[in-house]
């Protein structure tokens, strides 16, 4: 069976590390070499990742960086890749044994000339578990993928539940210096060209924390989005019809527009929503505009300060 480099990035991750580590050791079998970029960590994160990996008998190989970016890391990482087949994980994750040998079974074996596979996953917020999400609606490949899931008609991928053969990255790399959905852009990009293989079995556990992922979209709100769509807009060179791009452009808009009115900003939930409502919509995400509309204008009139009487 082909071997595997598996791309951990890593900033400050010393608390977590091993345990991510501890969990790919049962894919020792099918791991070449395991990239952890250690990038700009005040603790000791790549000093305990390699007591770990010399504890499990994981060939890893440390990649000193400065990005301050898990994107240009991954990068980094793509670039010093020595194996044909890619896989990437967090370092807060948890892989989930014989899922990475699920994959690449998958793509050589089960599907040969599958350049990519894509395996369900676990999501846990903030501690919590919620329910495993699928993949579906995938095509065997072409452009309709990353059209209907920039378009958020299938299953999102989580860093972690996927395979890609170094042949097909060929030089595509992450978006750097953007807040948030340069993951989605990289899946876009490939998924253009890939030809897929779906896994039903969960490949890992992805952890989230719900007030640091909403707190990417209240900093600098209005530039980082014009950043992103600066990058979306891009993307138009794979071939990804423009109406795609601008309804990912209306979905991330809704996002952000929740997350301000979530917190009590409604000037800047209403400016993202006129975004969000300018933009291609389907009949769902007609209606959530409809109601978070409506709930703006109301939380405004109940919010705004009693009229001060005039002296006589």
């Amino acid at each position: 069976m082909e071997a595997v480099s598996v791309i951990i990035p890593a900033h400050n991750a010393a608390r977590t590390i091993a345990r991510t580590l501890a969990s790919l050791a049962s894919e020792k079998a099918v791991i070449g070499e395991v990239l952890l970029v250690e990038d700009s960590s005040s603790d000791d994160t790549a000093a305990v990742a390699v007591e770990a990996a010399l504890r499990l008998g994981l060939p890893l190989r440390v990649i000193k960086s400065s990005c301050r970016d898990a994107g240009g890391s991954r990068n980094l990482a793509l670039e010093q890749a020595r194996f044909p087949w890619i896989y990437m994980i967090d370092a807060d994750d948890l892989h989930l044994e014989g899922g990475l040998r699920m994959l690449l079974a998958t793509a050589t074996k089960a599907q040969p000339g599958a350049d990519m596979a894509v395996g369900a996953y676990r999501r846990r917020v903030d501690g919590g578990e919620r329910s495993t999400k699928l993949p579906g609606g995938y095509t065997a490949s072409g452009p309709a993928n990353a059209c209907a899931y920039l378009e958020g008609r299938i299953r999102s991928i989580a860093v972690g539940s996927a395979l890609l053969s170094r042949r097909l990255i060929g030089e595509t790399r992450f978006a750097t210096g953007l807040a948030y959905d340069e993951d989605t852009l990289f899946w876009a990009r490939v998924m253009a060209r890939a030809s897929l293989a779906i896994v039903t079995q969960p490949i890992f556990i992805y952890f989230v924390s719900a007030e640091r992922s909403d707190d990417r979209f209240t900093v600098r709100s209005a530039a980082r989005f014009l950043e992103w769509r600066m990058a979306l807009r891009r993307l138009r060179s794979c071939g990804i019809a423009e109406r795609s791009l601008k309804i990912r452009e209306g979905l991330v808009a809704l996002k952000i527009a929740r997350v301000h009115y979530a917190r009590g900003d409604f000037d800047k939930a209403a400016r993202f929503l006129n975004v969000a409502e300018a933009a291609p919509r389907a009949s769902a995400d007609v209606w959530r505009c409809m109601r978070y509309r409506a709930k703006i204008t109301l939380r405004r009139r109940f919010s705004a300060p009693a009229a001060q009487p005039q002296r006589a």
